[in-house]
């Protein structure tokens, strides 16, 4: 297949094309003006792409599938109004200049499998939330839902969409897991908060077998929550993570100081709670490579050694 990604200097967008690149697949990454992504696939090349005019690069004709990661780090820089700005246009308006591009090509690809994030849901304390839960009220849930929306365009075009929920992804080499063990290797680690908000987690390996299995799978479509099966409580993963590094896990973060230090940042990414399970996969009796807490550590810790 030849596949169109946005996004694929990110950590799912880096992994992706790896994954795929190796089953002989022709990746196309569309890169923006000034935009460095290293060198282009073994298999496949880099195409240019202007969200801003909407141009897109001939070669991307004949594509059967497209994968738009395109947004800008939620977590990389306090949340002013310009950095607000920002994330929604990152998100929300590349998506809508990428179907835009769709709607003009005369072939157009089978299916659009467009990022969103479970911050769709909000702080839904213990709730359990499945594809079919309603949005929250927050910024977060404003951006996805306004994200879902202009993904969902493309069905008009005939095209296949899918809409993937990202939860915490735990990988290695990148997003928010580096950041997450540093205090605790140095012995600071400690629960956020209360510690009772859920955290809905992932393994990066798991999110490439999902995108693949929404790309080749034409029964997938719509909301699929990108989460593993076993959600824990923010002092579960707490002590989970102080036990697979050796360290205790006793300063624990009080509320006050995490949004006195991050501002709004700190409840919506750091003190909401999202029980999220992934109601779809479970039904598509996708199997897991790392469905509990304590192996997805231990694999993730053999890969530094």
């Amino acid at each position: 297949m030849k596949i169109l990604v946005t996004g694929s200097s990110g950590l799912v967008g880096t992994a992706l094309v790896a994954d795929m690149q190796r089953a002989g697949h022709t990746l196309c990454r569309l890169v923006r003006p000034g935009q460095n992504v290293g060198s282009a696939p073994t298999h496949g090349f880099d195409v240019n792409w202007n969200p801003a005019t909407g141009e897109l690069g001939g070669a991307a004709v004949g594509a059967d599938a497209v994968v738009n990661l395109a947004g800008a780090p939620i977590a990389n820089g306090r949340w002013t109004e310009s950095r607000k700005q920002l994330l929604v246009s990152s998100r929300i308006d590349t998506t809508r200049s990428l179907v835009n591009a769709l709607a003009r090509m005369a072939a157009r690809p089978r299916v659009l499998i467009s990022a969103s994030a479970i911050g769709y849901y909000g702080n839904r304390g213990d709730e359990i939330l499945k594809e079919d839960s309603p949005p929250g009220p927050d910024f977060l849930s404003e951006i996805a839902k306004a994200w879902e929306a202009e993904a969902m365009k493309a069905e008009a075009l005939g095209i296949r969409v899918v809409l993937a929920r990202f939860g915490i992804i735990l990988a290695k080499g990148g997003g928010a897991f580096p950041k997450m063990l540093k205090p605790f290797r140095l012995g600071l680690g400690g629960k956020l908060g209360s510690g009772k908000q859920w955290m809905s987690w992932i393994m990066v390996e798991d999110v490439v077998n999902i995108l693949r299995l929404a790309i080749e799978n034409g029964a997938v479509r719509g909301p699929i929550n990108v989460v593993g099966p076993q959600p824990v409580r923010n002092v579960e993963f707490t002590a989970a993570l102080a036990t697979a590094v050796h360290r205790p896990a006793l300063f624990a973060a009080p509320a006050l100081a995490l949004r006195l230090a991050m501002g709004e940042m700190a409840d919506a990414l750091l003190l909401a709670s999202q029980r999220v399970l992934p109601e779809k996969l479970n039904r598509l009796n996708f199997r897991f490579a790392q469905p509990d807490l304590a192996s997805a550590l231990k694999s993730i810790l053999s890969l530094e050694s």
